[in-house]
C-alpha cells in the first residue's frame, strides 16, 4: 500500500490534467467548427458534455486534489482546483455561448494547474 497511494494518486493528477486538457480543446475547436464553418453545433453544444465533464472532473479532482491535500497539507493545489471547478459549474449557469466558454476555459485552466501542483506537492524538496 505504501508504493501503491503515490502511484494511484499520481494517476488521477495526471487523468485531472489530461481531462482538462480535452475540456479545453472541445471549447476551442467548438468554437471554432461552429463558429467558422457552422458544423457540429448540435453534438459539440450538448449541454450533457458539459455536466458529464463537469461531473468527472469533480469527481477526479475530489479523490486527487482531496485526497493530496490531506496527504501534503498544502492549500495551494486545493484552492486552485476548487476555483476552476467553481468556474466550471458557473458555465453551467450561462447560455450556451462566449460566456460559457470563457467560463469553461478559465475553470479548466485552474483546475489543471491545481492538479499540477498537487503532483509537484508531493516530491521531495531539493536542498
Amino acid at each position: 500500500m505504501q508504493l501503491t497511494a503515490p502511484l494511484i494518486r499520481r494517476f488521477l493528477d495526471r487523468a485531472g490534467i489530461w481531462l482538462s486538457s480535452l475540456c479545453l480543446l472541445h471549447c476551442l475547436a467548438t468554437i471554432l467548427l461552429v463558429s467558422v464553418l457552422g458544423l457540429g453545433g448540435q453534438l459539440l453544444l450538448s449541454p450533457e458534455i458539459h455536466r458529464y465533464g463537469l461531473a468527472m472532473a469533480l469527481l477526479i479532482a475530489a479523490v486527487a486534489i482531496g485526497w493530496g491535500a490531506l496527504r501534503h497539507r498544502k492549500a495551494g493545489p486545493f484552492v486552485t482546483a476548487m476555483m476552476g471547478l467553481t468556474f466550471m459549474g458557473g458555465a453551467l449557469a450561462v447560455p450556451h455561448g462566449f460566456q460559457e466558454a470563457v467560463l469553461t476555459i478559465i475553470g479548466v485552466t485552474l483546475v489543471s494547474i491545481g492538479h499540477f501542483l498537487n503532483m509537484k506537492a508531493h516530491l521531495p524538496a531539493a536542498h
